[in-house]
């Protein structure tokens, strides 16, 4: 009988560790469904700029002549919501861009001058959708994404200065068809970009999509990055593109102007940065034939 009690009188089992997990998995499921949100309306944001721009260049819908790049700003819009927040207010006129549309030939002068007027379409949406891209960061922070927080910085401060810093503040680069060719890349770049975590955290991988997306890069990437950077150094005085002792003297350079030069130069080493980047992450997902659904860039 003793050992009989002993043996139904065994220590009670430690408690089961479904408990801690199922609330593990229960916490991972809503954020993989904001996840898979935020990327099918990344997509759809950026495909809307997408067509929106083709549109305009190509004049398909008839109205591109009537559109002009002097159109309210992002900042604009957002100082009628908020009123009591000071914003810049922009007097100066639009500069056209006479001396290269003089040399190109007649065919193309029509689709220069309305990718001069392309902010006028699509502007204050690229703002506003190009600055969500700061969850990103918070994504990353968060442990939700997995990439490298350098990188994620370094592609989202790079185009919000573009958007707030330089497209914003400056109405001759409004007017610049470089801005038009750094709005295609970047949503050409995005829609794939988007789309392809889209699928990936849905579970499915296109072939087609995972090639174009680590292959476009190869020239979207150098596009957008040397757009970027020329309509940066659009904005630098022209009495005197290059600094000097006489700049700082005379005033021709401010130090706003120095910031801008600086960042010009830096830009260049950035676009390496990430260009090399992609190629090892293309070589990576090509050696290997296959790609972790949580590693991003």
């Amino acid at each position: 009988m003793a050992k009989v009690k002993e043996n139904t009188s065994a220590p009670p089992p430690p408690p089961p560790k479904s408990d801690h997990s199922s609330a593990k998995k229960a916490s991972s499921a809503p954020v993989k469904y904001y996840l898979i949100a935020y990327n099918v309306l990344s997509t759809i944001g950026w495909s809307y700029i997408l067509l929106l721009t083709i549109i305009h260049v190509l004049n398909i819908d008839g109205k591109s002549s009537s559109v002009s790049s002097a159109t309210p700003t992002a900042s604009f819009t957002l100082s009628r919501l908020f009123s009591s927040i000071p914003f810049f207010k922009y007097s100066q006129k639009i500069n056209s861009v006479g001396g290269l549309e003089a040399r190109l030939h007649p065919i193309l002068v029509p689709f220069f001058r309305r990718a001069t007027t392309t902010f006028g379409r699509v502007g204050v949406a690229t703002t506003w959708i190009q600055s969500c891209a700061i969850l990103e960061v918070v994504h990353v922070l968060l442990g939700w994404v997995r990439s490298p927080i350098q990188t994620t910085v370094m592609q989202v401060a790079s185009r919000l200065i573009i958007v707030w810093g330089i497209v914003e503040q400056f109405p001759s680069v409004r007017a610049n068809p470089l801005y038009t060719s750094m709005v295609f890349a970047w949503s050409f770049t995005e829609v794939i970009r988007y789309s392809y975590y889209a699928c990936n955290l849905l579970g499915y991988e296109p072939s087609v999509l995972l090639y174009i997306r680590y292959t476009t890069f190869y020239v979207l990437y150098p596009l957008g990055a040397s757009s970027e950077a020329f309509l940066m150094y659009a904005t630098l005085p022209p009495t005197s593109p290059i600094p000097s002792w006489q700049s700082w003297v005379f005033g021709m350079w401010k130090p706003a102007d120095y910031i801008r030069g600086l960042l010009f130069l830096i830009w260049w080493p950035s676009l390496y940065m990430l260009y090399t980047h992609m190629m090892k992450q293309r070589r990576k997902v090509f050696g290997s034939g296959k790609l972790s659904a949580k590693k991003t860039d």
